[in-house]
């Protein structure tokens, strides 16, 4: 068959990508074994904190009303509301103290606990009201915020445990004149394994008898098998589609194609970049100043007038202020709003910080092949000699009707009648060539060039782009048909799209020939591709452009693992692509569509817009009350009720993010 020809034209990038394809499966397995078990604890562990805070917001009520119909003394009222403090913020306090213990105390954390226990105290102090149930408020606004942003995050989080079916699981090793199963990790080099059909190679190694092709797909996201014969390599990973192969193993387990690609994407993992939680950030620099301001508050004044009493109760009113609600709860709920607008446009989005590095991306880079290609064959064009059209293709699909090949599949769809009454016998396959078959008494020869020459005639060359299947009847050339790849209706609309969102630079990457990539280009209207390239050169195209401002790469094969992993945002397709790119990616598209990205874009600048409309809305008001607080212009209630009504605002704003 033609399509032969082309695969052996290409196999060295099959063959170098699924090396990496195997490789990545295991690095990546590594890289987010952390992350499922992330992702586990999200999902079972958001029930306990809502039970929590509804706990902890009843018994709230219940000690208010009994501090407004009793007349105990103060430690008996601090022992009724330390309970739903205790319940709803007992982790909070813990993570406080561990990061104090390991001297990172000023976070969110420590001031929220700082600020509650102070607002505890206060009531102990010489002529001064008990703030109990503000504290208790206070730290249920935290958890609820905390709530939010773990369904968020656990939400958007997969699991990966399905990536590791990609793995061979066993060999038949011949052994002893007989055929042993055994774990990969068993063989050694130069011994002998037996891969039957329908099982995935499980080693590198040579090919010493037997042809077939090889189902690549899983290892370098194109949908063309790759055929192999004695003498050629084949690498871990690949699916044996038809005949019995067997290998001579030139590397061990640990050193094979599916070892090396998982270290090459735990290894670019460890180079990504990605942006802190807003929250984080802001508290690195909030939090030290507040509780600065809070001890020179409490002491200089006191040290001068000698009212300690009075000065500590504004440090400590100071404090409660300063608890940064609105923030933690707004800010998270912001980007939840967004995560959730953009799952309902089949974008789904893993976490906050993507949604921060999503917003700023000047460059995106897109793979070929599923990307901005349908990654389906397809009949584009039919040449004939003296037959017409439709025997050529008659032909063609009836040589082809017993392939599971791709290409044949092109034919027999381009076809497409009901069963007539040709007889086809002596179907015959020629290694890196092609097919033949007896079709009514005529021997219908359909491959490469290699396999015209083989019939004594001449192919005739064509410039379309493509896999070229050339027919030869009785030794007669009759023509070819062109089966390629299809462009997706809404690539150029994508490319546009994205200009028009303030990117400043669309690259195509691909492993495909030089020809095809030039076409493909030029229809879709990137601004820069590269070709021929495998996949450590793509890592390496990317890397070479990740100075030029924030990187997103959009790909869908496994293949294409790596250089998600290490571009600043990674974007996958995911309704076709592979389960390992869309577990390495930041972003998934789940109907494939490449225009989702400039979509993607939008959402992400809106909802960080709004984020940040809500932070600077919050620390403004946050300081006018902290002054009034230091001058003791404001109550611990009105603070308070300020501190409840920005934060009520602010959600407000939050929940615009929801209308993507």
């Amino acid at each position: 068959m033609a399509h032969n020809h082309d695969i052996e034209k290409e196999g060295a990038h099959c063959h170098c990508e699924e090396h990496h394809h195997d490789e990545h499966h295991h690095e990546h397995h590594h890289e987010h074994g952390h992350e499922e078990h992330h992702h586990h604890h999200h999902e079972e562990g958001i029930k306990e904190p809502l039970v929590k805070i509804c706990l902890a917001t009843v018994l709230l009520i219940v000690a208010v009303l009994i501090e407004h119909n009793t007349s105990w003394a103060a430690w008996q009222y601090l022992l009724i509301y330390l309970i739903p403090y205790l319940i709803v913020g007992w982790d909070t306090l813990k993570e406080a103290a561990e990061a104090v213990a390991h001297g990172e105390a000023l976070d969110e954390n420590f001031l929220m606990s700082i600020a509650t226990i102070g607002a505890l105290a206060i009531g102990f102090l010489p002529g001064a009201q008990t703030q109990f149930p503000e504290a208790v408020f206070v730290m249920l606004f935290f958890q609820v915020g905390e709530m939010f942003e773990g369904i968020a995050e656990g939400r958007s989080r997969k699991s990966i445990s399905h990536l590791m079916e990609i793995r061979p699981d066993h060999a038949n090793v011949e052994r002893d004149g007989s055929l042993q199963t055994v774990e990969p990790e068993e063989v050694e080099i130069g011994e002998t394994i037996v891969v039957k059909p329908g099982e995935r190679v499980p080693l590198d190694g040579i090919v010493i008898e037997g042809s077939s092709s090889l189902d690549t797909v899983a290892l370098t996201g194109e949908s063309l098998p790759r055929s192999v014969s004695s003498g050629s390599e084949i690498l871990s990973g690949c699916v044996n589609l038809s005949g019995a192969l067997r290998v001579r193993t030139t590397k061990e387990a640990g050193e094979s194609t599916a070892s090396k690609i998982l270290e090459l994407v735990e290894h670019a993992a460890d180079n990504k970049s990605r942006s802190e939680n807003f929250i984080t950030r802001f508290a690195h620099v909030y939090t030290p100043i507040v509780v600065v301001l809070a001890v020179l508050l409490a002491t200089v004044p006191s040290v001068i007038t000698g009212e300690w009493a009075t000065w500590i109760y504004r440090a400590l009113m100071f404090l409660v202020v300063s608890c940064p609600c609105a923030l933690v709860i707004s800010v998270p709920l912001t980007f939840f709003g967004g995560i959730g607008g953009a799952s309902r446009k089949g974008i789904l989005v893993k976490g906050a910080a993507f949604m921060d590095t999503l917003s700023k991306v000047r460059t995106v880079v897109f793979d070929k092949t599923g990307t901005l290609t349908e990654g389906v064959f397809r009949v584009t064009a039919v040449h004939p000699e003296t037959l017409d059209e439709q025997e050529l293709l008659h032909l063609a699909a009836h040589v082809e009707s017993l392939s599971t090949h791709p290409i044949a599949a092109a034919l027999r769809q381009a076809w497409a009648h009901d069963e007539d009454d040709c007889t086809v016998e002596d179907i015959h396959e020629v290694a890196g060539k092609g097919l033949t078959a007896m079709v009514n008494g005529r021997r219908v020869a359909v491959g490469n060039d290699k396999m015209m020459a083989d019939e004594g005639t001449q192919a005739h060359p064509c410039h379309l782009q493509g896999t070229i299947i050339h027919v030869a009847v009785d030794g007669v050339y009759q023509g070819y048909i062109i089966i390629s790849d299809k462009i997706k209706e809404d690539a150029a609309k994508a490319i546009q799209a994205l200009h028009a969102q303030g990117v400043a630079k669309t690259v195509m990457l691909t492993g495909d020939r030089e020809s095809i990539a030039s076409a493909v280009a030029a229809e879709t209207g990137v601004d820069s591709y590269k070709a021929e390239l495998l996949p450590p050169d793509k890592v390496s195209s990317v890397e070479a452009m990740l100075g030029e401002g924030t990187l997103a790469f959009v790909g869908d094969g496994i293949n294409d693992a790596p250089v998600l992993a290490r571009a600043d945002i990674g974007i996958a397709m995911g309704a076709l692509g592979s389960d390992a790119a869309i577990e390495a990616a930041d972003i998934v598209l789940m109907d494939d569509k490449p225009s989702k990205v400039a979509e993607a874009v939008r959402i992400a600048r809106r909802t960080i817009r709004i984020a940040r409309e809500n932070m600077w809305f919050a620390i403004g008001v946050k300081v006018l009350v902290l002054v009034l607080a230091a001058l003791g212009l404001a109550s611990m209630w009105m603070a308070v009720f300020a501190d409840v009504g920005v934060t009520v605002l602010a959600v407000l704003n939050a929940m615009r993010a929801l209308k993507a």
